[in-house]
């Protein structure tokens, strides 16, 4: 029998630097420009594709497809499909985040078409991730109204029902593939007074699928655990957002691998 050897965050923060991958990132307007500035300061390649005439042939050049519904039309839905379907028959992982899925009935059916086409991983706050799986919850637009933990439950039933690596972020992230789970804490206070840095962690998410790809569970750990080492490093000597949101880009550009295993950062759950 095949064993497989468990990869810890800091080799695959080598592995998603050396490789730099291509990250195909359908995300919305507010995110473009912060998404594309973090994956280059971590070390991947984003490009912004969405329209539907090429989005599909575009996800097959990529690494990795993340898909945030932030933005929605018609258009923007067809090109999600289309880049989809593409990611999937070049055997690509994909990245779904369900940015206040709840809030209309359009996005409610979006996202729900979108989790029956199997995603990879599955991102959101916590919020989020209780009214993916039918929850009542407290969110109010974008932003989440309910702690990690009370999602806790609600993403091991999601992850087992659609195969998919489902992680809760928040002030201690949580991430499980159904059968495992870990907690992965760090980051700052000041980090959800920036906007889109939800948004570009889940085009980082993809980043390290895109170079773990039989890994899913290991790469969203480190992608969060990436995440979490730079926003404790930009946080000193930060004024407020502003001067933290210009930290964290050279954070996460001079983070240094092993500070994703520093500590406890990464515990089992």
């Amino acid at each position: 029998m095949t064993q497989h050897r468990t990869v810890g965050a800091a080799e695959l923060h080598d592995r998603m630097r050396q490789r730099a991958p291509l990250v195909h990132c359908i995300t919305n307007y507010v995110a473009m420009n912060v998404a594309a500035n973090v994956l280059l300061a971590a070390g991947a390649s984003p490009a912004m594709v969405h329209a539907e005439e090429e989005a599909g042939e575009f996800a097959g050049l990529a690494g990795a497809l993340t898909v945030n519904i932030g933005t929605l039309s018609p258009g923007w839905v067809g090109g999600m499909k289309a880049a989809i379907a593409g990611a999937m028959a070049a055997g690509r992982p994909w990245v779904l985040d369900p940015v206040a899925h709840f809030a209309t009935g359009y996005r409610r059916r979006v996202a729900a078409e979108l989790l029956a086409l199997r995603p990879t991983v599955v991102r959101g706050n916590a919020s989020e991730i209780i009214a993916l799986d039918g929850g009542v919850s407290a969110g109010q637009g974008a932003d989440a109204g309910d702690p990690v933990e009370q999602a806790e439950e609600a993403a091991r039933r999601l992850s087992r029902a659609h195969g998919a690596v489902v992680a809760v972020t928040g002030p201690v992230d949580f991430v499980t593939d159904g059968t495992r789970a870990a907690r992965v804490s760090g980051g700052s206070a000041l980090m959800p007074k920036v906007t889109a840095l939800g948004c570009s962690l889940t085009c980082l998410v993809g980043a390290f699928t895109a170079v773990a790809s039989d890994a899913p569970f290991e790469a969203t750990v480190a992608a969060l655990a990436t995440f979490a080492a730079a926003g404790e490093a930009a946080e000193r000597g930060a004024d407020g957002p502003g001067s933290f949101a210009m930290r964290f880009l050279d954070a996460l550009h001079g983070l240094e691998a092993p500070a994703l295993e520093a500590g406890e950062r990464i515990r089992p759950a």
